[in-house]
């Protein structure tokens, strides 16, 4: 018992002809008899009988006709569900960020993607820890996680983006306000506001640091740029952040950004278990980003 034989069958049943089927099909009313017989054989029952005009299916034929024209049915959408999967037409794509990463990285992304695949499902999910992403990625809780690039872990591979220069925030009223650019040893003496103790970005920064011979202090710590900023814009603090894509001072606010074009920059991007194992959608939305950052200025 075969697909085919099953689906010739149903056919048969809805057109009470052989002849007809088989002409449909393109092939031989024999063909199409030896389909019948080879699921009479197989049930051990007549499926059809004969009628002055064409066939009929028999009680036993009617049972075998609902169960697989619903099965098929059932397949057929599968199938079809399948080749979107294929063609990332649909399915869903689970991604470990924050609101921060969305606005500044990915808000375009988001736009281009949603227009061209308007069936998949996009999921955002906040995790607590980069561990705790990699764990999730390693389970197949998460297909995409965007982290600032660190060392290799192992069983995940990572991808820069973008590269982001980093720059001092400070209110206008500072007396570094006016400055240009700044050197990594102007830095002394700075205490900036600090990004979270154990996150890659401060461990990123505190290296580039380190590269020119400077140790930061600090006085204020908090969870994210955006909230670095707004404490320097309040003139609580300066801020090392990193010159986020479309991050702008519109006129009449109070911060300024100094350029520090001589520390490392960041580097910042996806990670994922295996790239050549992503689904088409996952692959579709990561190069959807790749290509927006790539399309602007950092």
């Amino acid at each position: 018992m075969t697909l085919d034989d099953l689906r010739v069958f149903v056919a048969v049943c809805r057109a009470g002809s052989l002849s007809a089927v088989a002409r449909d099909l393109g092939c031989t009313q024999s063909a199409v008899s030896q389909h019948v017989k080879r699921l009479e054989r197989e049930t051990g029952v007549a499926l059809l009988e004969r009628q002055p005009r064409g066939v009929a299916p028999t009680q036993a034929g009617r049972v075998l006709e609902g169960a697989a024209a619903e099965g098929i049915s059932g397949l057929d959408l599968a199938l079809r569900q399948l080749r979107d999967l294929v063609d990332g037409h649909s399915g869903s794509v689970r991604v470990a960020t924050g609101a921060t990463t969305v606005r500044h990285f990915m808000s375009e992304a988001v736009v281009t993607f949603r227009r061209r695949h308007p069936r998949v499902n996009l999921e955002f999910r906040t995790v607590s820890s980069g561990r705790g992403s990699f764990d999730a990625l390693a389970d197949g809780t998460l297909d995409l996680v965007w982290i600032t690039l660190g060392p290799p872990v192992r069983g995940i591979e990572q991808r820069a983006v973008v590269e982001l220069p980093w720059v001092l925030a400070v209110r206008s009223d500072d007396p570094l306000a006016d400055r240009t650019s700044l050197t990594p040893g102007e830095l002394t003496g700075v205490r900036p506001i600090r990004l979270p103790p154990n996150s890659t970005s401060a461990a990123q920064l505190e290296a580039a640091c380190a590269e020119s011979d400077v140790r930061l202090g600090y006085d204020t710590s908090v969870a994210d740029w955006d909230t670095a900023l707004l404490l320097a814009e309040l003139g609580v603090g300066r801020a090392v952040v990193p010159a986020l894509p479309g991050l702008t001072v519109p006129s009449g606010t109070r911060l300024r950004l100094i350029p520090l074009p001589g520390l490392r920059p960041l580097s910042v991007g996806w990670a994922v278990r295996r790239w050549e194992a992503l689904s088409p959608p996952a692959r579709a939305f990561a190069d959807t980003v790749l290509d927006s950052a790539g399309a602007r200025p950092a």
